[in-house]
């Protein structure tokens, strides 16, 4: 099974129903897979802000969300993470490709990175980084837990998660 299929499934078995995406290489195939299913309501969004409108919709007539995206747009995202998801007290699991690292073949991407972690932690929001695919063995139980404390949850997933950059 592919590390695509086994979050989907997981995803899936939190009872996730609808699931919101933005374009991103190295989660193309979560995004499939997510497509693919029959039990989840997909609608991709042209931007994360907006996606995270759209899950807060979502869970406002008793749907549990989930959005897919790029750490790259963490700073657009501020003001309705602050003002949306945690005055209202939203659980939304949030799938964020994690670019900007190590190995990283594109420049402004580190620039974001160097932020990502200290802006989810000045907005209180958790956050777990998958470094290797036996990671995702947590996922399951931070699926619970967003859903359990009402809040967003940031999950981080890195080039050595996906496998790397590929031929770079």
């Amino acid at each position: 099974m592919s590390i695509s299929s086994k979050i989907v499934d997981d995803v899936v078995a939190a009872g996730i129903e609808f699931v919101t995406t933005v374009p991103c290489k190295q989660l193309a195939g979560v995004i499939d897979e997510v497509e693919a299913r029959p039990e989840i309501y997909h609608i991709p969004s042209n931007k994360e802000d907006e996606g995270m409108g759209l899950c807060a919709g979502a869970f406002m007539g008793g749907k549990k969300p989930m959005i897919i995206m790029q750490n790259t747009a963490i700073g657009v995202t501020i003001n309705t993470l602050a003002t949306l998801t945690q005055f209202y007290r939203m659980p939304l699991p949030m799938l964020i490709s994690y670019r900007g690292e190590l190995r990283e073949p594109v420049a402004c991407q580190v620039e974001m990175a160097v932020h990502t972690k200290a802006l989810l932690n000045q907005l209180l929001i958790p956050t777990f980084h998958f470094h290797a695919e036996a990671d995702a063995e947590e996922l399951p139980e931070i699926l619970k837990y967003t859903f359990m404390c009402n809040k967003p949850v940031a999950i981080l997933t890195d080039a050595s998660f996906w496998g790397g950059y590929g031929d770079q």
